[in-house]
């Protein structure tokens, strides 16, 4: 709802303003000029990632407009990592060979549909409980793996970041390019002397400016930054479901290991030891 409210409130204080100080909006609508702004930098930005980037950017954007790392999806993720951790504690870790090799089946992880939707969280847990089940690898070992893996995940993680402010960056310098087309047009038509028609070149060439300058700083920018922001909370996710699985292959009680995830996660949405404890209880 914030993200909403920020672009009604960038839309409004700018329309707003132009409009007050008797400004025509009619005067704003250039189509050829977001032509070539908004061609120019879909073209760059096909040019600058892999293929598959394009869909993904798309996707994770629009994800934007509601998070799901909230107070509640937490208590899931830590209330899926105990109950999980707990049976192969009293049974043995033979005992969840059948959950983690066919999670979409499997009775515990039914009663988490948040985290069961997330495929890659999910194989993530899985994989690493198969190696626990193993039994061939120390603690440190098994840190050591999470380690690296989490850094390569980092990198995937921040790319529609790094690919949006790539361009909310070039969008300036479109609107330039686009500015100066206006005026290449404008200098052709000034051997008409049709003042009317010169002074709606003019325009348009700096509407061209107006809309790259807003896109990127309007938009485009904080998109970038809400991705980041994006990637960081999910980050901070599986650092949580490592921090209580190192635990929990150190020795560490299922009950105490989950709070060792429970303190790596964020404070703005992370539970409190009480209501950790309530929810696996109640589990």
């Amino acid at each position: 709802m914030a993200k909403i409210i920020g672009i009604i409130v960038v839309f409004a204080s700018v329309l707003g303003g132009y409009v007050l100080s008797h400004g025509q909006i009619a005067a704003l609508i250039q189509p050829f000029e977001v032509l070539i702004i908004g061609g120019a930098a879909f073209g760059a930005f096909l040019q600058a990632n892999p293929g598959y980037m394009t869909m993904h950017v798309i996707k994770k954007s629009v994800k934007m407009f509601g998070s799901r790392f909230t107070h509640a999806f937490y208590l899931e993720v830590l209330g899926l990592i105990y109950e999980i951790l707990n049976k192969s504690r009293r049974e043995g870790m033979m005992a969840i060979e059948g959950d983690i090799e066919e999670p979409e089946n499997s009775p515990i992880f039914a009663k988490y549909p948040s985290v069961l939707k997330d495929t890659k969280m999910i194989a993530f847990i899985c994989d690493y409980l198969r190696i626990m089940s193993s039994g061939n690898m120390a603690p440190h070992e098994l840190e050591g793996l999470f380690d690296m893996e989490l850094l390569s995940m980092k990198e995937e993680l921040e790319h529609p970041s790094h690919a949006v402010t790539g361009v909310a960056d070039g969008m300036p310098g479109f609107g330039i390019v686009a500015a100066v087309l206006g005026i290449v047009v404008t200098m052709a038509s000034l051997g008409s002397g049709d003042k009317a028609a010169i002074g709606m070149h003019v325009g348009a060439a700096l509407v061209g400016t107006f809309f790259g300058i807003l896109a990127a700083y309007g938009f485009f920018g904080p998109l970038a930054q809400c991705l980041a922001h994006d990637a960081k909370e999910e980050m901070n996710v599986f650092e949580s479901i490592k921090a209580s699985l190192v635990a929990s292959a150190s020795g560490v009680p299922p009950s105490l290991a989950v709070e060792f995830g429970r303190k790596v996660l964020y404070p703005a949405h992370r539970p409190s030891f009480s209501e950790l404890e309530q929810a696996v209880r109640g589990r």
